[in-house]
């Protein structure tokens, strides 16, 4: 009877665990695409007013068209007429729309601006937060770098890396791993520490190949004529 109920409750457990992720992912994209639906709600209830769509369809194709835009605005700004078009308004909003320039440098940081590293191109790293002299570390995310040779480090937390700490360290303090990808570094936060083996393991140096030497040929001693 116990081994019965070990392996009935063995094999509910195996089940949740490979159900659980698949329907936080569901979730999470029925959350997302009913934001998007909800911003693009006025779009798209103006192309069903015009054409008998269905609201799927004209969610569908208010998105299309959304990106659309973007793609234009992109392709605008590579342009020299649309780089000063961009930065007249830039300047514009900045002096006269309150909340306007937060809103900008924060979207910088995140997506990479001139002088400091972003977190999706930043530099994955063992952070000694607490001093070199102490064995504790943690995995952080090189954010920003200093004149005078300190980083700012962003500390993710479990399992939303979206949260965490920002510490301000010194370079002896910061160990970079430049073997190991941002995106890599995220799932060992997510999934709690697991698969952290990655941090203290270092990939293998392959040895160094020496030129070959080409043989010198012989040369046959000259005769001289008698």
């Amino acid at each position: 009877m116990k081994r019965w109920q070990s392996y009935i409750g063995l094999t509910l457990l195996g089940g949740l665990i490979v159900a659980l992720p698949i329907a936080i992912f569901i979730l999470l994209l029925q959350w997302l695409l009913g934001l998007i639906t909800g911003i693009i709600s006025p779009l798209s209830n103006w192309l069903a007013s015009w054409m008998p769509l269905a609201g799927i369809v004209s969610d569908l194709l208010g998105m299309i068209l959304v990106l659309g835009a973007f793609f234009l605005v992109g392709l605008a700004v590579k342009t020299s007429v649309g780089r000063w078009l961009h930065t007249y308004i830039d300047q514009w909003l900045t002096r006269f729309a309150p909340g306007y320039s937060t809103i900008r440098e924060v979207v910088m940081q995140f997506m990479g601006g001139d002088n400091n590293t972003s977190l999706l191109r930043g530099q994955v790293c063992r952070a000694y937060i607490m001093g070199r002299q102490s064995p504790v570390s943690v995995t952080a995310i090189v954010t920003a770098r200093h004149s005078n040779g300190d980083c700012t480090v962003y500390v993710p937390t479990a399992p939303i890396p979206s949260s965490g700490f920002v510490y301000h360290l010194g370079e002896d303090c910061v160990e970079l791993l430049p073997h190991i990808s941002v995106e890599a570094a995220m799932r060992t936060v997510i999934s709690c520490g697991s698969g952290s083996q990655i941090i203290s393991e270092r990939p293998e140096e392959k040895p160094v190949e020496e030129p070959k030497k080409e043989p010198v040929e012989a040369q046959a001693p000259r005769q001289s004529g008698g």
